[in-house]
């Protein structure tokens, strides 16, 4: 049960981040079509991914905590390694991103 709350959480932050993203591009960046409003845009569908996959791998460490065989722990391992490398990614992503929104006159 707990496990399944945590998985709806991290669910359901990548979809309210979605339908915010989808909001500010309808919103926002058809209306301005500057570069800085898409990248300020990313940034933050970033950011709600980077925290929505932490709830998923939290789920899935309660899964294997709870019930731990060896198919599982190495299956975790997996796991953590893709959503790791992956928040890795998203992170050094988000950091670009906003040193160029921070550089007046340069975003991309």
């Amino acid at each position: 049960m707990l496990v399944i709350g945590v998985e709806l959480v991290g669910a359901a932050v990548i979809v309210i981040g979605a339908a915010w993203a989808a909001l500010r591009f309808v919103v926002d960046g058809i209306r301005y079509r500057d570069a800085t409003v898409f990248t300020r845009i990313r940034l933050t569908l970033g950011r709600f991914l980077v925290l929505g996959l932490e709830f998923q791998l939290a789920a899935d460490i309660l899964r294997t905590a709870l019930s731990p065989t060896f198919t599982q722990i190495g299956q975790l391992a997996a796991i953590a390694a893709i959503r790791t490398v992956l928040n890795h990614v998203l992170g050094r992503e988000i950091e670009h991103e906003q040193e160029q929104v921070g550089r007046p006159g340069r975003a991309s």
